[in-house]
């Protein structure tokens, strides 16, 4: 059996709490690639690309999409609300991006109207303790998963397809009408749809363990990218505000059915600042004029929730935490021109937590929100950098910048991005290079 350095694979993870421009990074290095496989999570992860000025935002669909020599797959790992699917490509067929090469595993789980229902019942719930959660159904999806109940791609070509959706509308009318206090669905409306959609999408339908597998072996370079980001993994995130699978790249071989050992590398994305949305803790938060005008700058809205994110410091213990946690190689940091205008830019390099300095993120989040950060303090730029096209053209202060978090992180920095289109992307290494 070949080295794992032997294989032509990447693996492209957010490295905080999602919304760190993976989208970006995965189209850049897909111009490239013969696949895109998407390994966890569902429509709640948009993924934004620009690519000559023209915007496009993906839910579900791989971020590879746009280039029509790639193969896109999603993986078993992910969970699929067909009608989401079946919109998101008809969006992108009307503004000329041919979906002709998406495929979809055979044994992904799908996302049904009462799950969706079931995930708004169970947020409206938690009245002051409320997760943040999109309200798509992903985590009663995944839970159905974890209960053997749920239903797979796989199950529609089934003899007893329409007993087996009987079954679990009626289980979960009762959880509904029962625990939540909601209205029950009408089983006909949600069958007739069902076979609707899966009949979109019938002639996609893949072993992605397989189709992955062989593409490795025949010397393709296959790009997995993975939504949300590390410090929301359901597992190793600040749970319980965290998303309800497994972000990390750790989950690529799970997620897409190979094995560990053909990855080569990981590139964590990371912003130049930390950004969160929802509740949970977040030490390095600005509550202040520079968080606004960070905000401002850098857009930071949810682009699938349009949602206002909560915006912070670069937190270098949260991310060598991360490194830790989702086996990154090397860290490839965007939006560094957003902090173009600052006078002072920060790193917290530690949090303060009952009179002690600690270096790692606690395991209960009722702690984690008393951290306070331990800040070093840098001299900013203040001059712009989105024409820049190397390293070496960057300002002394804005490379001091990245190198520092090189050091303090110990890890590699694979490139930066100065501006929202694929050309305002430095590569600093080789995306197989250790």
């Amino acid at each position: 059996m070949l080295n794992s350095r032997d294989y032509k694979t990447l693996v492209v993870v957010g490295s905080q709490w999602g919304d760190e421009g993976k989208g970006k990074i995965t189209d850049f290095y897909a111009q490239d690639a013969d696949l895109v496989v998407r390994f966890a999570g569902g429509d709640n992860a948009g993924h934004v690309i620009w690519n000559e000025g023209k915007k496009y935002k993906v839910t579900i669909v791989p971020s590879g999409i746009l280039n029509p020599k790639v193969m896109n797959v999603i993986g078993n790992g992910c969970v699929v609300n067909l009608n989401k699917l079946n919109d998101e490509m008809a969006i992108l067929n009307k503004a000329g991006v041919d979906t002709k090469n998406l495929f979809v595993s055979d044994r992904a789980h799908v996302i049904f109207k009462y799950n969706e229902v079931i995930d708004e019942l169970q947020e409206e719930q938690r009245q002051n303790r409320k997760i943040g959660t999109t309200k798509r159904g992903i985590g009663p999806t995944y839970a159905d998963k974890a209960s053997r109940c749920g239903i797979r791609i796989c199950d529609f070509a089934e003899p007893n397809f329409k007993d087996l959706l009987e079954e679990q509308v009626e289980y979960h009318n009762k959880l509904i009408t029962d625990i939540y206090g909601g209205q029950p669905l009408d089983f006909n409306t949600i069958y007739e749809d069902a076979l609707k959609q899966y009949a979109n999408i019938k002639d996609r339908i893949v072993d992605s363990g397989s189709y992955v597998n062989q593409a490795i072996r025949d010397n393709k370079f296959v790009l997995f990218e993975g939504a949300q980001g590390v410090l929301l993994d359901i597992d190793h995130g600040t749970y319980p505000f965290v998303t309800s699978s497994n972000t990390t790249a750790n989950n690529v071989s799970i997620g897409t059915g190979i094995h560990n050992k053909l990855i080569n590398k990981v590139v964590g994305v990371a912003k130049a600042y930390d950004t969160r949305v929802g509740t949970g803790g977040f030490p390095t938060e600005l509550l202040d004029a520079t968080g606004d005008r960070i905000r401002e700058r850098g857009h930071e809205y949810g682009s699938n929730t349009g949602r206002p994110r909560r915006i912070g410091w670069f937190d270098a213990v949260a991310m060598n935490y991360s490194i830790r946690t989702g086996g990154l190689d090397a860290l490839f940091i965007t939006l560094l021109d957003v902090l173009d205008t600052e006078e002072t830019v920060k790193i917290c390099t530690g949090y303060k937590y009952n009179g002690k300095v600690i270096d790692t993120i606690p395991a209960s989040n009722t702690e984690y929100e008393k951290c306070e950060p331990v800040y070093e303090e840098l001299p900013g730029w203040q001059e712009d950098i989105t024409k820049v096209t190397s390293f070496d053209q960057l300002p002394k202060n804005a490379q001091n910048y990245i190198n520092r978090i090189a050091e303090l992180c110990d890890v590699a920095i694979q490139g930066f991005s100065v501006g929202p289109d694929r050309h305002q992307t430095v590569t600093m290494l080789d995306k197989f290079e250790g």
